[in-house]
């Protein structure tokens, strides 16, 4: 299953802000995040285009998710998938993706302009072997489109078109993209936020027009970014929100024990967004974000103790539910 995920109310954050703020909940789909949509819609382009055919190979350069996505979806349709990634992700999606019948090879973590870029490699093994496509999420608009005919209707679908505002932190800039394309046709008005952690070049570039990094590095997975990717080109955003980690993981954490969504830090980081977005915006608007993925494939950095003291993050959790760490 892919698509027509549910829509929740955060309760305790709508409260708080005199603003309904919603999230659909990405989890919900087949392999249990938002990059399900992107990784259908690659797949079925390559195949479109006449990229790939019966047993081919699927490569792609992914910090997890996406990966996760395609090799489930190649698992059942009877493609091979090859997933190059950093060596700084979580080890429970090296596992996960290895169960669905990937091959894995992580590599050093260097920036896109240098050759050895995990992108970079992945590109030139698909073009080493038959029958193989680079899919290319970051640049490969079908990525986008999946936004366009998928999340940006059902969002629409889900208010009744009563949505004032997106909120979504972006990677390859896929669900901002697609999701702000849509819904600014429907409705001009509607304001669209891109949530950016720490240590990408997004929130300035957005707000100072620089591509230019803030301070620190996230322990978020898989969003913010160095670079304007083909997805996030010509894409109607009007603002840009800084969340730093604390927010990230202290609303993380609140998503868990106030909401009852055990949920990744990039979700906390949509809802942190969504609540500076609601605001900004003031009492009686309706904000929309998305959670992710569930935090599982996080256990062992977002929920241990040393991984959060280490990052000066522990306080950032209630003292009545420290004990839950590991």
């Amino acid at each position: 299953m892919v698509g027509r995920t549910p829509m929740v109310r955060l309760n305790k954050l709508s409260q708080e802000t005199g603003c309904e703020i919603l999230a659909k909940v990405e989890f919900c789909n087949g392999g249990g995040s938002v990059k399900d949509r992107a990784a259908l819609f690659l797949i079925q382009d390559a195949e479109r285009k006449g990229q790939l055919s019966a047993g081919g190979t699927v490569v792609e350069g992914t910090a997890g998710n996406t990966g996760i996505g395609l090799a489930h979806m190649c698992s059942a349709m009877g493609y091979k998938c090859v997933i190059y990634m950093p060596d700084n992700q979580s080890p429970e999606k090296v596992s996960t993706l290895k169960l669905l019948g990937a091959e894995v090879r992580q590599v050093p973590v260097v920036a896109w302009t240098d050759d050895n870029n995990y992108n970079h490699q992945a590109r030139r093994y698909a073009e080493s072997i038959e029958n193989a496509v680079w899919t290319n999420q970051f640049d490969n608009v079908a990525n986008r489109q999946a936004h366009i005919e998928t999340t940006g209707p059902e969002i629409w679908d889900d208010t009744n078109g009563k949505v004032d505002a997106i909120v979504f932190a972006t990677g390859t800039g896929g669900t901002l993209a697609g999701t702000s394309i849509y819904l600014k046709d429907k409705n001009p008005k509607i304001q669209t936020f891109l949530a950016d952690p720490q240590g990408s070049v997004l929130y300035k570039y957005f707000t100072e027009g620089k591509l230019e990094r803030t301070d620190g590095s996230s322990i978020t997975e898989g969003i913010g970014q160095g670079r304007i990717t083909k997805n996030l080109e010509g894409a109607p955003i009007d603002q840009g929100l800084l969340v730093m980690d604390a927010d990230a993981v202290k609303t993380t954490f609140s998503l868990l024990y106030d909401e009852g969504f055990f949920v990744g830090a990039s979700s906390g980081l949509n809802v942190a967004g969504a609540v500076q977005a609601a605001r900004l915006m003031g009492p009686g608007h309706t904000v929309v974000t998305c959670l992710c993925d569930t935090g599982h494939k996080y256990y062992s950095r977002l929920f241990s103790r040393d991984e959060l003291e280490k990052r000066g993050l522990l306080e950032c959790i209630p003292e009545a539910h420290r004990h839950s760490l590991h």
